[in-house]
């Protein structure tokens, strides 16, 4: 067999059952000889981000995979990747490569030279003997150290040619894990328990290990709240009374109170990263930071206690250590009823936003209609980049893992529809569902006419306001007298062209109609897409309005 067919025949070996790809590479047919599903996309971006959604509700046991051609398919990649990156989502790329003897020739695009900052590790095939080298080192990648692309770039010369008998002898690596010393972990333990306000906060790694039982087993017996960040939102179930909520750009009250006044504050499945997506860290906590990757502590965060080692792992340690220093039946705080009544004056300056009857439509009451219409706990929701983002992270209640998939140290406008298709390839008994503006729904739009093709039923809520609400104030003269940042469209009629069905909501209490039925279409294999028409207003501080 060829280069081509013998990675095909390795992804079938390690248990892949889809690609998504476009629009062209000779791996595409190999993998369909394999039975492995090729799924086309409408651009290279949305691919690769498909491949980002599917890994992102997935553990470290399966991985998203992504094919584009060589030149104009990889060159057109980089978003998506970069988002990838930027979120320690691990994925395996997968592009076309020019022949050997043109990699270095001017304007030929070499993945090797020019990817370097936006994946976690790169390597071209050279050798048809060297392929079964190339994809065990690349799934070591995927299973071991912090998430992130990996690519195994495709020699179209190369990959054409007869892999030698005796070099198809491939065996799947197996994930290396690590677990902090004992007396780091007693260090941690030490200083949480004879901490008068300690925080825990939680991030996206507490899902990818499977650690969100161990999480709540530890908040309990230690009896402290949790934060979970934008993209560890749902790791930490936020109907519990110790759960602080989230904060990206935007926080709930609860969130940001804790995280000023804590002393003690223990971040685990996080990079604790300095970003404008992020809650910022006051200087003078005691910080004891656990995560997987070692670069990421002391890098914008001093820690007095780093643990390094697999989330699961190291709150498992971290249990056992807090039984031993305070017994099994752990402790009372009387931090429950300080939370609640946080949240309950917070919540109550909020509901006149969150309950609001006027039209055009408050994309706050959108919220809380999701919140009182959808199977929680069978349902799966993210947001776009923009005011839709940072409307929704404090608001939307996130139950079980993966019920929300936040996103963002860097913030791809488009990035929900592909990024839903792929988490209900992974997860197809969910209920899928992407709310984006229309400024987002620009990016990736004709996509809706890949998942209803493609019989992977999404539901989309675009939020129709007529303009990047976003950006209000930053060009006055330039949106005044030539109309920029203002927009127009009927997306609910474009989806219906595209193969979904279109629904369009005028009023407040077409809401949870409208979010029922869409419920039921895509139980039926039907892809919705839902035109919200909403008000047009700035919303990157949801404080500023109560």
């Amino acid at each position: 067999m060829n280069g081509f067919e013998y990675i095909a025949r390795i992804l079938k070996q390690e248990g892949v059952e889809s690609m998504p790809c476009y629009p062209s590479n000779p791996l595409i047919e190999a993998v369909a000889k394999e039975g492995i599903r090729p799924i086309a996309f409408r651009h290279e971006r949305g691919a690769v981000m498909a491949a980002d959604g599917f890994s992102r509700v997935s553990d470290r046991k399966r991985f998203g995979v992504v094919a584009v051609q060589a030149q104009a398919g990889a060159e057109n990649s980089v978003g998506g990747l970069a988002q990838a990156n930027a979120d320690n989502v691990p994925m395996l790329v997968l592009p076309g490569g020019n022949a050997l003897d043109r990699l270095n020739i001017r304007p030929n695009f070499s993945a090797m030279r020019s990817w370097e900052s936006v994946v976690k590790s790169v390597e071209v095939v050279v050798r048809p003997s060297h392929i079964g080298n190339n994809m065990r080192r690349a799934f070591n990648g995927l299973r071991t150290g912090r998430g992130g692309p990996v690519v195994v770039e495709l020699s179209m010369d190369v990959c054409g040619e007869q892999v030698p008998e005796e070099s198809m002898n491939y065996r799947s690596p197996a994930a290396a894990m690590h677990q902090p010393s004992k007396t780091d972990v007693q260090d941690a333990v030490k200083a949480l328990v004879g901490a008068k306000n300690p925080l825990i906060w939680a991030g996206a790694g507490v899902m990818s290990s499977r650690a969100t039982e161990q999480l709540r087993e530890f908040a309990e017996l230690i009896d402290a709240p949790v934060f979970t960040t934008m993209p560890g939102k749902s790791a930490f179930d936020e109907r519990h009374p110790l759960s602080l909520g989230t904060g990206g750009m935007t926080a709930t009250k609860a969130a940001r109170q804790w995280i000023d006044s804590c002393d003690v504050l223990f971040a685990i499945g996080a990079s604790l990263t300095s970003s404008p997506y992020a809650q910022a860290i006051p200087d003078g906590k005691f910080v004891i930071h656990g995560v997987l990757n070692p670069e990421e502590i002391n890098k914008d965060v001093a820690a007095s206690v780093g643990l390094v080692g697999d989330a699961r792992l190291t709150l498992e340690a971290m249990i056992d250590e807090v039984k031993a220093q305070i017994g099994a039946g752990g402790r009372t705080t009387g931090v429950r009823e300080q939370v609640a009544a946080v949240k309950s004056e917070w919540l109550g300056r909020w509901k006149r936003y969150l309950e609001d009857d006027d039209e055009p439509i408050n994309p706050y009451r959108l919220i809380h209609e999701l919140n009182q219409n959808l199977d929680l706990e069978n349902s799966t929701v993210t947001h776009d980049a923009g005011a839709p983002r940072d409307q929704i992270v404090p608001f939307f209640i996130a139950t079980t893992p993966h019920s929300y998939i936040g996103w963002g140290k860097t913030t791809h406008l488009g990035f929900g529809i592909p990024l839903t298709i792929g988490a209900k390839l992974a997860q197809p008994d969910r209920f899928c569902l992407n709310m984006m503006g229309d400024g987002a729904f620009g990016m990736s739009g004709l996509d809706i006419e890949t998942s209803a093709r493609t019989g992977i039923p999404i539901t989309t809520v675009v939020l129709n306001n007529g303009g990047m609400a976003t950006y209000p104030g930053g060009f006055p003269t330039a949106r005044e007298q030539f109309g920029v940042s203002h927009m127009q469209g009927d997306y609910a009629a474009l989806g219906q062209a595209m193969g979904a069905v279109g629904i369009h909501v005028t009023k407040p209490a077409e809401l949870g109609p409208a979010l029922k039925k869409a419920q039921q279409l895509n139980g039926e294999g039907k892809t919705v897409l839902i035109d919200v028409k909403t008000r047009f207003e700035n919303s990157r501080a949801p404080e500023r309005f109560a």
